[in-house]
């Protein structure tokens, strides 16, 4: 049974046309795990270069004060 069930291929949200933007931490926090951590690439499913831009909105976000470095 397991050999026919096809996962779903994830697709970049950003591709799609979604934004993602330091100023809102609630789409950011999307983006890092419960320790605090950003999740990676292969969880989140995007593209390497839009996992770049998570990455720096997220290391914003955190030198701004809106999400935390360690909860």
């Amino acid at each position: 049974m397991a050999e026919f069930y096809r996962k779903k291929k994830k697709f970049c949200q950003m591709c799609a046309g979604k934004s993602v933007d330091y100023k809102n931490p609630q789409i950011v926090s999307k983006y890092i795990n419960d320790k605090g951590k950003i999740v990676s690439r292969r969880v989140s499913g995007t593209c390497a270069k839009h996992q770049r831009h998570v990455q720096t909105q997220v290391k914003r976000a955190r030198f701004m004060a809106l999400l935390p470095y360690v909860k």
